[in-house]
């Protein structure tokens, strides 16, 4: 079964070990992991998805005023496809409603379809491009959902 729970410090050796497996080039640093969790209860949320005692993926959410940003989502690759992307949407939007957050924002690459196909299938809207964002050919999709808090 599949768990969503707070990251913590002894997290980051299997967190930054799936990070440089999925992005080889421009792997977030254990120092930027370590200032989001130094900011956590201040303007950040961040998760680990647990599956059969094994961490699976991870999600940083941070959040000023009504707006928020997706800072990262991912799932270790021998696991994608399998709803835990999903399952860490899931929890991170339920966080921008504790929050009182009206709009998410988030940047995904150019190349990643199936990334992109998730987050419009829950609702988000391109509404930029940032040229070579992620290098000389790989560009940012801006994305928006606007959150409906009850």
């Amino acid at each position: 079964m599949l768990e969503i729970r707070p990251m913590t410090h002894s997290d980051l050796a299997r967190v930054l070990e799936i990070e440089v497996d999925l992005f080889p080039v421009d792997a977030w640093s254990e120092d930027l992991f370590l200032g989001e969790l130094a900011e956590v209860s201040i303007s950040r949320d961040v998760s680990v998805a647990i599956l059969d005692s094994e961490i699976v993926g991870y999600a940083s959410f941070r959040y000023v005023g009504k707006q928020g940003d997706v800072n990262t989502v991912a799932v270790a690759s021998n696991q994608q496809g399998e709803g835990i992307g999903t399952a860490l949407m899931n929890w991170l939007e339920s966080q921008a409603v504790l929050r009182n957050v009206r709009e998410i924002f988030l940047e995904v690459r150019s190349d990643n379809e199936a990334a992109i196909k998730m987050y419009d299938a829950r609702g988000y809207e391109r509404i930029d491009i940032r040229r070579n964002y992620y290098g000389n050919t790989i560009d940012a999709n801006i994305m928006r959902k606007r959150v409906a808090n009850v």
